[in-house]
């Protein structure tokens, strides 16, 4: 037997993650210098972080040491059970060092037990698509090899689609140029923002003005064919009349749709800024 464990930067919300038979590593971030973990929002009022960013807030995010690692994972393998932990894109922290130093040391100290760890690829509900299934296959009593195997497979699906409102958080986080950054604001540029085969975030188009963009994002749910077997996931920083705009253009296309609508998270939320939208769906078709 082993325990599922996922990661908050995987933003499946409270509400859904306890239908899951689940432990979530919560995610460390700081506003003006105190420091708090994600928990998915059971606690923690994500508008009030967001007004905190608009009113000038120091925030950052900042990796989970060994230690940390350890107290989540030690007392599962004392208690002779295995460990499966899906987790957020590798290539978007280095927090999965400290994880590995953990994981290297708690194998020695119990080398009976497996600690089985398989990267997403992505982040937000990109990766709380596939933890989320991935946690029911393995209630259903999927070994961990068959997970393994299927979040390998699902994530090729996945797609995440997002737009910044303000270029300066994508400046801050090293993403973006200041260059780039002022002559977009000057413009009106907002670009549209992808994760590649590698886990990483890329800039794959620019939209002339926040109505294109959102229309651009919901344009992407026909040309990846999207898959209305699994639900169309609308994440916003805090941008209300932004979603109701998104859910009535999803609507137009397609009523039958079944639509998941939550707040982005704080750590997720360091990065992107107040009033980023994104789109996260399941395609018919792997990513090419």
């Amino acid at each position: 037997m082993s325990k599922f464990f996922c990661d908050s930067n995987s933003e499946v919300w409270f509400t859904r993650f306890d239908e899951l038979q689940a432990t979530c590593i919560g995610m460390p971030y700081t506003v003006d210098g105190k420091e708090s973990f994600y928990d998915l929002g059971r606690n923690t009022d994500n508008r009030a972080f967001f007004d905190a960013m608009r009113k000038g807030a120091n925030v950052k995010t900042q990796a989970l040491n060994e230690n940390d690692y350890i107290e989540y994972f030690e007392p599962v393998l004392a208690d002779g059970e295995d460990i499966l932990y899906v987790h957020f894109s590798r290539a978007m922290s280095g927090t999965f060092d400290s994880m590995e130093k953990a994981i290297a040391s708690l194998k020695e100290k119990y080398p009976a037990r497996k600690v089985t760890v398989v990267d997403t690829r992505n982040i937000s509900m990109g990766a709380g698509m596939v933890v989320y299934y991935a946690a029911k296959k393995h209630a259903e009593g999927a070994t961990d090899e068959e997970v393994v195997r299927f979040v390998e497979s699902f994530r090729e699906k996945v797609r995440v689609y997002f737009t910044v409102d303000d270029l300066v958080y994508l400046k801050r986080g090293g993403r973006l140029s200041a260059f780039k950054a002022m002559m977009g604001t000057i413009f009106s540029i907002k670009p549209i923002i992808s994760t590649n085969e590698e886990g990483k975030l890329v800039n794959i188009l620019n939209a002339k003005g926040r109505k294109k963009s959102i229309k651009t994002l919901v344009d992407y749910l026909e040309s990846d064919k999207v898959d209305l077997s699994y639900p169309i996931s609308i994440m916003n920083a805090d941008t209300d009349e932004d979603v109701a705009v998104t859910v009535d253009m999803i609507r137009e296309k397609y009523p039958q749709a079944e639509i998941w609508q939550q707040l982005v998270g704080p750590v997720v939320g360091c990065h992107c800024g107040p009033d980023t939208i994104g789109l996260i769906f399941v395609s018919a078709e792997n990513k090419a």
